[in-house]
């Protein structure tokens, strides 16, 4: 095949947690994909923040860099020459990566093509594109699951009182397995009810 004729895999985009759920299926000993629903899964696109990284200069060069989205972890690893390609990311960053999956001794990582540093507004972007696809294809909250979101939502901000509340950006973060939308629904209706405030736009706090 030539490199004109060369196509490449879809890189689909994932929160972390989707990836680490999905199933390695193997061909004889070769890793060949990630089942994931009805995907089979060779290349992903995700954000999220550098929280470890850890280099060998050694004969053998290698660096792994471990990637945090808040809903899961999994590592970035390169070797070579791609070592000297990705120096410049670093502890801290939130970056874009795309890049192909691998799997060895049972753990699912990804063999990074692109590493691009994002401003950290990205990781909710994502959240909320992702979380908007899977609503389309979910049925709705049954009432009781409804109670529950909010009570959670409740005892969240009412931790933030000691300080001084907290960010809508930040409890849609924290309450990872709730679709924003419904986060933001009934953060609206205890405003309205008058169970929490708004110091300031984007902030709320208890008014216990």
């Amino acid at each position: 095949m030539t490199e004109g004729q060369f196509k490449r895999n879809v890189a689909y985009k994932f929160r972390i947690g989707d990836i680490i759920v999905g199933k390695p299926i193997f061909d004889g000993e070769r890793f060949a994909f990630l089942e994931l629903g009805d995907k089979k899964i060779i290349r992903v696109n995700i954000i999220g923040n550098i929280v470890d990284k850890y280099e060998n200069e050694g004969e053998k060069r290698y660096c792994f860099l471990t990637i945090d989205d808040g809903s899961g972890q999994i590592k970035l690893k390169f070797f070579g020459d791609d070592v000297s390609k990705f120096k410049n990311a670093f502890q801290g960053q939130t970056v874009l990566v795309i890049g192909n999956l691998r799997n060895f001794n049972n753990e699912t990582y990804i063999a990074p093509e692109i590493i691009k540093e994002q401003d950290t507004k990205y990781l909710l972007i994502r959240k909320l594109e992702i979380e908007k696809e899977k609503n389309r294809n979910s049925a709705p909250l049954a009432k009781e699951q409804i109670v529950a979101v909010k009570d959670r939502i409740l005892d969240r901000i009412k931790d933030a009182e000691k300080d001084g509340g907290i960010d809508k950006e930040e409890l849609i973060m924290q309450i990872r397995d709730v679709a924003p939308e419904i986060i933001n629904q009934e953060i609206k209706k205890l405003l309205e009810e008058g169970i929490i405030f708004e110091p300031r736009p984007g902030k709320v706090r208890w008014l216990g």
